[in-house]
């Protein structure tokens, strides 16, 4: 069962573990379990998502229950006025603070139609970031005698694919489980040193205008299973809250 956050008439938010796709993708032809399919057979309706999230991250994902709040939630996100809260484990100590204002080129499946209409041309993303804690282990995972690592809360202004995950490689910080855009060596240290093998990369919150009744909606999902273990581990719980940190 996937677990429901929100849900009234017209929408349903779940959290989304990691691993799980939001729909089907020709990259990963043999999958069969799709949040979109679970959910429709969970709740016994069709469900029209909102957004996306990469098969890696975890955290809020919001699904119209017909095709008129699709739309207007599609109006919402294309216009940037969905507030979009991440956090996410990084190398390294990055700035306290600053915004990543790096264009990012469209990415293409190997079955996806490349013609005129897709540009190849670098679109512009934005994501402001601002670093909660840090630590350093004593542990040469790379060529420094010890290794350093952040916890950041990202908020990306654009919807580009893969956008934070490229944003933080782009600024020498990838995510630490990042299989792409990451650091072999930090990510092996994290699964055996600390049981923790997913992408450490979560969409907490997102904050929007309810389509139907025009009031304020704030829909969370706090950190779980290995994320939030891993958080309590390195002593980071208070730099979420226990509630967002999946704390008791």
């Amino acid at each position: 069962m996937l677990p429901i956050v929100y849900r009234d008439d017209t929408l349903i938010a779940i959290h989304k573990p990691p691993g799980l796709l939001v729909h089907r993708s020709p990259v990963d032809r043999h999958e069969t379990r799709f949040a979109i399919q679970l959910l429709r057979d969970q709740i016994g309706q069709w469900v029209y998502p909102a957004h996306r999230l990469d098969r890696g991250t975890s955290g809020v994902l919001l699904f119209a229950l017909n095709p008129e709040t699709a739309r207007e939630l599609g109006r919402q996100f294309e216009a940037r006025t969905v507030g979009k809260t991440y956090v996410a484990v990084v190398r390294g100590h990055p700035e306290a603070s600053g915004s990543i204002d790096h264009p990012l080129t469209r990415q293409f499946d190997e079955k996806e139609w490349q013609g005129e209409a897709m540009s190849r041309e670098p679109q512009a993303a934005l994501t402001h970031y601002r670093r909660l804690a840090t630590v350093e282990l004593p542990v040469a995972v790379d060529r420094y005698p010890s290794s350093r690592y952040a916890l950041m809360q990202l908020e990306p202004a654009t919807g580009r694919q893969h956008q934070l995950r490229r944003h933080l490689k782009h600024i020498a910080h990838p995510i630490i489980g990042d299989a792409t855009y990451g650091k072999g060596r930090h990510n092996r240290f994290f699964a055996e040193h600390f049981g923790c093998s997913r992408l450490l990369l979560a969409c907490l919150r997102l904050e929007l205008t309810h389509p139907a009744s025009g009031a304020p909606l704030r829909l969370e999902a706090p950190l779980e299973g290995d994320f939030s273990r891993l958080v309590a581990t390195l002593g980071w719980a208070s730099a979420l809250g226990p509630e967002l940190a999946g704390q008791p």
